[in-house]
This record gives structure tokens, C-alpha cells and sequence, in this order.
């Protein structure tokens, strides 16, 4: 039997819609507009229409989505910071998939330490049968 209580909640937000749309180059990406709607579906004028850049890099495994926030007033200025934004967020997450690579370098694997799985004693200790 599943808790009720446990489950998130999958009511949506009246007052956070908002209608979506792409407004796109068809080269290097897309500016995800997003206007703020009252829950009656009409223009909510007291919130900030905001903009999201969207792109994609090529890595070795495939395609790498980026989204990126664009503190923008307007399309025209959005249109403007999409470049430099797109080029940050391409650095950003090459310096994290950097750090994830160190990380998993670094790993020391020593036997015993994942719980006697594996088909290594447990406390790393060399047994003779």
C-alpha cells in the first residue's frame, strides 16, 4: 500500500503559469519566452515575462542540452545576451563534466570497502582458505 502522505504533490501551481513560447534562428538555438498567465488563462501583467537560451553541445556521447537563464526586458536584449550567455554555459558545464573526471580519478578502490561485495574479504584483509 503506498503512503499518501509520502507521494509529492501533483497539483500544478495557479499561481505560477505561464504560456510558452520558441522563438528560434534555426542554427544555433532557441529563446524559450515564457509570459506569465493568471489561472484564468489572461496575460498576468504584474510578473516578469522571462527568457531562457536553449542549445546544444556535441560531446563524444551525444548531444549535451544546455538551458540557461537570460535576465533580459525584452526579445531584442535577450536575442543580445544569447551568445555570450550560450558561451558561459558551455564553460560552466565543461568545468563541471572537468570536475566529475577528477573525481572519478581520484577514486581510491580499496578491497573490502564496499561491504564484502564484489568477491573481496570485508576490512580489506587478505584471507587464506
Amino acid at each position: 500500500m503506498v503512503n499518501q502522505s509520502s507521494q509529492p504533490e501533483t497539483r500544478m501551481d495557479a499561481n505560477e503559469l505561464y504560456r510558452e513560447e520558441i522563438i528560434s534562428d534555426r542554427k544555433i538555438g532557441s529563446i524559450q519566452r515564457l509570459i506569465p498567465l493568471t489561472a484564468d488563462g489572461e496575460e498576468d501583467p504584474s510578473r516578469p515575462v522571462r527568457y531562457i537560451g536553449q542549445a546544444q553541445i556535441y560531446t563524444q556521447a551525444g548531444p549535451l542540452p544546455l538551458s540557461f537563464e537570460l535576465d533580459a526586458g525584452g526579445l531584442r536584449e535577450a536575442i543580445e545576451m544569447f551568445g555570450p550567455a550560450a558561451e558561459q554555459a558551455v564553460e560552466d558545464t565543461m568545468r563541471k563534466l572537468q570536475e566529475m573526471r577528477r573525481e572519478a580519478a581520484s577514486s581510491i578502490v580499496v578491497p573490502g570497502s564496499d561491504g564484502g561485495m564484489g568477491g573481496m574479504p570485508r576490512g580489506g584483509k587478505i584471507q587464506l582458505r
